[in-house]
């Protein structure tokens, strides 16, 4: 049987993974962001954009993880429990983060693998996911930069939800992923 704590909140792994995503999801958008203040070619431009690259590379890596602890255990009630409606929303939502997740820092990789640069990773160099193809690289950058700005828009949603199911609905979602106080 399961303890109370277990059905109140999400398990410590999972909250702290959460929150680390959260800081890395920022650290990649900062660096992309960032480098605006370089003039193009500029060493402190291209490490910045390497910067993003390695970030990128770890979300995907931790993402995996994250998977793996959602489906280890069971999923806190929300107390009380929302509309089929709302449930239906919240699925939706998470099921886009998650494939936002994954796919941004892919795209990232057949970009960088497109243009036939190097795929950084920490002082290693990942393998080319596909040859040289300057056309699919063009439309890979334009596709990833889209689908990033729309991360803005997930990301705030998903925050703007917690609240309100917070502040406003007075019920439980937000708790569950924040770490326990005692």
């Amino acid at each position: 049987m399961s303890s109370p704590a277990l059905t109140e909140r999400y398990r410590t792994p999972s909250i702290v993974l959460h929150w680390v995503m959260l800081l890395l999801m920022v650290a990649v958008y900062a660096s992309i962001e960032l480098r605006e203040l370089f003039p193009k070619g500029s060493d402190p431009r291209e490490n910045i954009k390497t910067l993003h690259f390695m970030l990128g590379l770890t979300v995907l890596a931790l993402v995996a993880l994250r998977v793996a602890l959602r489906f280890s255990a069971p999923t806190p009630r929300i107390e009380p429990a929302p509309p089929r409606g709302q449930q239906i929303m919240s699925k939706l939502m998470h099921a886009a983060l998650y494939v936002f997740m994954v796919g941004m820092p892919l795209a990232g990789w057949l970009y960088l693998s497109a243009k036939g640069k190097p795929v950084p990773f920490f002082g290693l160099e990942l393998p080319a996911l596909m040859g040289t193809n300057p056309d699919a690289a063009q439309w890979i950058k334009e596709v990833h930069e889209t689908v990033g700005e729309a991360g803005y828009w997930f990301i705030g949603l998903h925050a703007a939800a917690a609240l309100f199911h917070h502040h406003v609905i007075k019920d439980n979602t937000l708790l569950r992923m924040l770490p326990s106080r005692g």
